[in-house]
């Protein structure tokens, strides 16, 4: 079943209108999946994640043109609130995203701002610490936290909020080894607690475990599949990737 499906994308930002970022796009993303958008910069990867959690046309301006569904509900003009019930985005700078003194505060922040009953807070960020491994990270400072640590505090934060997509934006591409060890650890155990997972990315070969990849190119999807049929597929599969 797709829980999120778009049909006839199509988008341009203000300041270039002739310019089709995203071109006539329709696909599907399955319940329960890691789903990872692979291509070169500027393909329109960023720019799809962001029409898919409502960033765009809520924050960011631009013409939209088609239609984005959850769960068979069309959302395209979602407010942006009520869309980050559904659609939690991760940004690739996880410094943009921290606000709170400790990382405990950090993950109570969003619940707090829904008036959430302060113990059901409580019990919501140490099962979420539990989950992701970083009980022990609870009362440090985000700011002094490494590369790696910090992407999974944020994905904590999102993930605090309960949205049933969870969406992440490179969020690997300024980390070393053990930085993307401990936030693919953190991918795996969303799955397992049954979220889905739409995950940007460059490099193919950190995302083997991933249930599809989607190749962009030039604002469409060009390829799309396991990713052992990906790979399997040619030498060609390179040029979209790298």
């Amino acid at each position: 079943m797709h829980i999120i499906e778009g049909k006839n994308l199509t988008f341009s930002y203000e300041d270039k209108p002739e310019r089709h970022v995203i071109r006539n796009m329709s696909f599907g993303v399955e319940e329960g999946s890691i789903t990872v958008l692979l291509g070169l910069s500027g393909c329109g990867k960023s720019t799809l994640c962001q029409i898919i959690c409502g960033i765009i046309p809520g924050c960011i301006g631009g013409e939209l043109e088609g239609e984005l569904y959850f769960r068979g509900e069309d959302i395209t003009d979602m407010k942006v609130n009520e869309r980050a019930l559904k659609t939690g985005y991760v940004m690739q700078d996880p410094d943009r995203q921290m606000i709170a003194t400790t990382v405990e505060d950090e993950l109570a922040f969003g619940p707090e701002n829904l008036c959430m009953d302060p113990a059901e807070i409580r019990e919501k960020a140490d099962s979420i610490m539990k989950m992701l491994n970083i009980t022990h990270l609870a009362g440090r400072t985000p700011g002094q936290l490494s590369g790696g640590e910090k992407q999974v505090v944020a994905i904590g934060a999102i993930l605090a909020l309960d949205p049933e997509v969870i969406v992440m934006d490179e969020p690997m591409s300024h980390l070393d080894s053990l930085g993307r060890e401990l936030v693919c650890s953190a991918v795996k155990e969303l799955k397992k607690a049954g979220k889905t997972v739409i995950i940007v990315e460059q490099d193919y070969e950190i995302v083997d475990f991933a249930d599809k990849w989607m190749i962009m190119e030039e604002g469409v999807i060009k390829k799309e599949g396991t990713p052992a049929a990906m790979i399997s597929g040619g030498p060609c599969f390179d040029t979209f990737c790298r």
